[in-house]
């Protein structure tokens, strides 16, 4: 099990977290997305490392970007 922490920029209501909880969650191995919409802080847990990059492209995907 993995946790990693990244921050995403532009969200500014709960549809924004949905639509990042939902591309993030997409991703392989992602096992949970807990995202606060005030800080932009959200922890992705994972069965194994998940890449940067991978995630970043669920991020801007959403329509947001990494920090």
């Amino acid at each position: 099990m993995s946790t990693a922490t990244y921050t995403v920029t532009g969200m500014t209501c709960e549809h924004c977290v949905a639509s990042v909880k939902e591309e993030i969650g997409e991703i392989d191995g992602v096992t949970g997305v807990d995202v606060d919409l005030d800080s932009g802080r959200v922890d992705v847990t994972s069965d194994s490392d998940v890449d940067r990059s991978t995630v970043e492209a669920a991020v801007t995907e959403a329509g947001y970007q990494l920090a």
